[in-house]
């Protein structure tokens, strides 16, 4: 382990537990931005299956998307 990455490590070490998902939210952010562009439309084609299949296992239609859009716009 580099000198670097030992100074990362000892940081994290001393964050309260509460913040370390945002560590691991950040350093995914960080690897997103060196992926290409194939990389990057695959994993969003793999989360649209997981919400798509999310949605359908809790029976929610596109007619029910669309609605909750609607009322969010107007203000309900």
């Amino acid at each position: 382990m580099t000198n670097l990455e030992q100074t990362i490590m000892l940081e994290i070490s001393t964050l309260p537990e509460s913040r370390l998902t945002d560590v691991l939210k950040y350093v995914r952010f960080i690897k997103l931005g060196l992926a290409d562009s194939g990389e990057i439309e695959k994993r969003f084609d793999e989360s649209w299956k997981r919400v798509r299949a999310r949605a359908k296992e809790m029976n929610i239609t596109q007619e029910d998307i669309d609605a909750e859009i609607r009322a969010v716009r107007e203000g309900k």
